[in-house]
């Protein structure tokens, strides 16, 4: 065992590990993807200066809005405006840091390579339905309140490609062998990023977007 640990400890103090797979590393946006990617982004849900700070070292830009409640389970907390990032949105996106933040890496560690290797064109924009919306999950008068009503979530309808082309959820899960790669390989990525996944396996209200937040229940389907 000794002789174990002592190995060990050389190899780590010749090949350090990436912070990337460190779970008690700061997150930084300008890192490709690791172990412990989504530790690091766990840990900007409970601390908004520390989400703040991770966005204000980025290249992501931001805009900071004001946090005020519009419901008894509603409000914009701890949000943020994408004003630039990789690539455009169909358009604004006003969500939560963690989402802002967990969403640049999505798109640019997990999208922009899927679309290339399946797709063969670079992606050009991504297509949303919406954020904030002061709902219950389903619309309902019941049950518990959407992750929407906090901005918490984002609905992601398709893609469009430099090319000119666009995938959408709704034609492209069941479409072609690349848009099928496609959108299961980003559905995948997705699911170590974000706290919870939503698409066309999960039900028919989701056969057209992926829902994507960073709430407290964990989902990837």
């Amino acid at each position: 065992m000794l002789v174990l640990v002592v190995a060990l400890t050389t190899v780590i103090g010749r090949h350090p590990i990436p912070p990337e797979h460190l779970p008690y590393e700061r997150l930084d946006l300008s890192r490709p993807l690791g172990l412990a990617t989504g530790f690091q982004l766990a840990a900007l849900r409970d601390d908004p200066l520390l989400c703040r700070g991770v966005l204000e070292l980025s290249a992501l830009q931001t805009r900071p809005i004001e946090s005020r409640r519009t419901g008894p389970f509603c409000g914009l907390l701890n949000a943020v405006e994408v004003q630039r990032s990789t690539v455009p949105y169909s358009g604004a996106v006003r969500v939560t840091c963690p989402v802002a933040a967990a969403l640049y890496l999505w798109e640019r560690e997990v999208v922009a390579p899927a679309a290339d290797r399946h797709l063969g064109s670079p992606l050009a924009r991504i297509d949303h339905l919406g954020t904030y919306s002061c709902r219950r999950i389903g619309g309902g008068p019941t049950g518990r309140p959407s992750q929407h009503a906090t901005a918490n979530a984002i609905d992601i309808a398709g893609f469009r490609l430099a090319d000119g082309r666009r995938v959408t959820l709704l034609d492209g899960w069941d479409g072609s062998p690349g848009e099928r790669a496609f959108l299961r390989e980003i559905r995948d990525g997705a699911c170590g990023l974000f706290r919870a996944v939503l698409g066309p396996d999960y039900n028919a209200a989701h056969r057209d977007h992926f829902h994507l937040d960073m709430g407290p229940h964990g989902v990837c389907r």
